[in-house]
């Protein structure tokens, strides 16, 4: 397997590096938050073990966005906190397990091991399409009458969202919650900049146009009835 193990405390990511290892995983270790979830988004992993105290960005904002950003990679969170209110928020921002320190070793391979079991269980996630756009959650790959678009980590999961939701309005508050987990200030216009790069390469130059705004209610992709 290859796993991103983010862990700020070095003698613990040594010691978890060179266990996995000798248990024939590759490990990429990233000591804060900030590049943990970088390299979680630029590389595919098969599972990520994620502290929650961490420089930088925490473990429960990286697991967050990185949940919003690919669905289906395991996440196991590993950490001191061990309150049930902090297993509770680490499970809600997405982590798959919990797995407080100290621990021991033979169960974190435990774990590892029915997390991998779990994946290759899951059922494969169907391509969403509407008219000739189609979009694959797991390649990332997306495709308008047959030719390939290229879209950034953000625009992919605001289409993504739209496309699951295709032909149901769904709101800025919506959009803000699911596709970017944070809070903005609802008169900022983050989301009408981003609707516009995903028309730009989605629409521009195709019929029918697919991605559509209601005044005051929010946006929608479907194709319109004549």
């Amino acid at each position: 397997m290859k796993i991103l193990l983010v862990e700020d405390e070095p003698k613990v990511a040594a010691f978890l590096q060179k266990g996995l290892s000798e248990q024939t995983h590759a490990v990429d270790v990233a000591a804060d938050g900030v590049l943990g979830l970088r390299q979680a988004l630029s590389t595919p992993y098969d599972l990520i073990i994620l502290d929650q105290l961490l420089p930088g960005l925490s473990g429960l904002e990286v697991c967050r966005q990185v949940r919003a950003h690919n669905p289906a990679v395991p996440i196991l969170m590993l950490t001191a906190l061990g309150e049930t209110d902090d297993k509770i928020r680490g499970l809600d921002a997405g982590a798959d397990d919990y797995l407080v320190k100290p621990f021991a070793f033979q169960e974190l391979l435990a774990r590892i091991r029915a997390l991998s079991r779990r994946r290759q269980d899951a059922p494969v996630q169907p391509q969403l399409r509407l008219a000739d756009l189609t979009l694959d959650p797991v390649s990332k790959v997306v495709t308008r009458a047959g030719q390939p678009v290229q879209l950034t980590a953000r625009e992919f999961a605001l289409l993504h969202y739209l496309l699951r939701n295709q032909g149901r309005v769904v709101s800025r508050v919506d959009i803000l919650e699911h596709v970017w987990e944070t809070s903005f200030d609802t008169g900022s216009n983050v989301i009408d900049v981003y609707i516009n790069f995903l028309r730009k390469k989605i629409d521009k130059g195709f019929e029918p146009k697919l991605i559509h705004t209601l005044v005051g209610m929010g946006y929608v992709a479907k194709v319109n009835e004549v």
